[in-house]
Order: structure tokens, then sequence, then C-alpha cells
């Protein structure tokens, strides 16, 4: 059965550096009838526990531990048994929302995460944050970036653990290379695609942060 995609917004409140915000998040469901991952478990561990519904969790993968895309990771885990992936690079981060509860495995850049007919490849994709990393599943045309590429350019390098150069790079080298016709499937916000995206990096670039 080939996996299909369901996307759930959650809401809740990003915290870093001394200041919080109101935000909307994407929760990403990738699977079949039987087995699905999800991708940022944001702020609502029931209404992701619901969504999944009778479905076995396998997995459950960070794109980044900022703490709204964090927040509801272990409360999902515990009933779902899922597995907790995490970059090693954004532990520190991570320790800021959970210092008691570690991810429980790591994600390496060419990894390949496989559930219900899903194959998501990890791309390490720093700038956003140390360890953010996006999923590229070439079967269903699709790239979840998680907050490193959105509609409309590069995610904020303006706090703690991020940086503007590099996140351009990651941009640049890691996911402009892929098919134009790839589906963007980020973090917060409305979906886009590469080749939409691909002609304004210089604009990015020019505009800096």
């Amino acid at each position: 059965m080939t996996a299909r995609i369901e996307r759930l917004v959650t809401s809740g409140q990003f915290s870093l550096d001394g200041g919080t915000w109101d935000v909307d998040n994407n929760v990403w469901i990738v699977g079949d009838d039987h087995e699905a991952v999800v991708i940022d478990a944001a702020h609502d561990a029931d209404a992701i526990a619901e969504a999944v519904g009778d479905r076995r969790l396998t997995a459950i993968v960070c794109t980044h531990a900022h703490n709204d895309h964090i927040d509801a990771a272990p409360a999902l885990a515990e009933r779902t048994g899922a597995t907790i992936w995490l970059h090693p690079d954004d532990l520190p981060l991570w320790k800021q929302t959970h210092p008691e509860r570690d991810p429980d495995a790591w994600l390496a850049d060419g990894l390949v995460i496989e559930a219900g007919g899903a194959d998501l490849t990890v791309l390490h994709t720093p700038g956003h944050a140390p360890g953010a990393v996006c999923l590229h599943d070439p079967g269903l045309g699709t790239v979840f970036t998680g907050d490193t590429l959105f509609q409309g350019g590069p995610g904020a390098t303006g706090r703690s653990f991020s940086h503007f150069p590099t996140i351009i790079d990651s941009i640049r080298d890691r996911l402009l290379t892929l098919p134009p016709e790839t589906k963007v499937l980020t973090g917060h916000g409305d979906p886009t695609t590469i080749g939409a995206e691909a002609p304004h990096l210089d604009e990015w670039i020019a505009r800096g942060h």
C-alpha cells in the first residue's frame, strides 16, 4: 500500500532566549492503514494520538529541537511505544525542554526511516538549528523541511544556535538540488515546491539576516 501524508495543525507556544510567542505547528503523519511515522510532535500528544488512531506508530522524527516541535514527543512516545529520533547536534536544545528525558535514537545524514510504505531519507540541513534535518521521500515527491525552508524563504536565524550563512548553504546544497516539482511540506504555514522557491535564493542572500 502506498504511503499517504496527513497534516494536523496544533497550537501552543515557542520559547527561546527569554521570549515566548504563540505559534501554530504542522504535524505530519506519514504511513498507510497499519503503521505510521510522526514528523514533529508539537504541543498536543492527545490530538496527535487521535489522528494516528489504531495504526502502529513506529517513529517520532524531530526536524529540530525547538520546544514547539518536540514538546509533545515524550508523552506521545510513552503512550505509543514509538522511537523518538533527533540529530545529536540538537541535544543541547532538546535538554532545554526535556532535561530528564533523552531521545531514543540519533538521526544521521543519509539514514532512511521506513514505515507504512514511506522511505524518509534524512538530509542534515543546519542553520535554523545545528541539528536541523529535512526528510526526503522521492516516491512521494515530497520533502519535509521543518523550519529550514518555507514558502517565501529560509527559516529564522536571529536567535541562539542559528546561523544565516549556514542555512543558505543547506538550502542551496541539499534542497534546491531536488527535482523542482518536489513538494515542500513545512513546519509552519502553507506548502510550496522546490521549483517555486529556487529562483529566489539570491534575493534571500541579499536580504540577509
